[in-house]
């Protein structure tokens, strides 16, 4: 008996930015253009441990700059990754956390994050053995 096949439809894809006109925005586009920088991930891991203060996370990222680490946190908080809480006390104490939305980023990046570190050696061979 032979197998049949489906033949795959264009419904059958997930829908995606080739799915919109040009000039209509796109949503992962806009999503990749910040989460894809640097430290972005990196700030966002870190925090997916619980609240942090602001020179924990430099001590735990290392080698980002205070300003840098500034800069970064204050896009995600306008992003509404990220929440920035101020205590009034002497020294003022600053706290970061993950708002609902940031943890549920990181549901499908820590997947993301888990296909990398099991393909990081093929992607690498691929890319020494390239000749183009």
């Amino acid at each position: 008996m032979a197998m049949q096949t489906a033949e795959k439809t264009p419904r059958d894809d997930p829908p995606g930015p080739w799915d919109r006109p040009a000039d209509e925005p796109c949503p992962i586009r806009d999503v990749l253009d910040r989460i894809g920088d640097q430290w972005s991930m990196l700030v966002l891991s870190a925090l997916w441990e619980g609240t942090k203060r602001f020179n924990e996370l430099g001590r735990q990222i290392g080698d980002i700059s205070k300003q840098m680490l500034s800069r970064t946190l204050r896009r995600l908080e306008q992003d509404g990754f990220v929440r920035r809480t101020v205590y009034a006390e002497v020294p003022p104490r600053v706290e970061y956390e993950l708002t609902d939305l940031g943890r549920s980023f990181m549901v499908p990046m820590r997947a993301l994050v888990v296909w990398a570190d099991d393909n990081h050696a093929a992607i690498r061979a691929a890319r020494d053995s390239y000749e183009g």
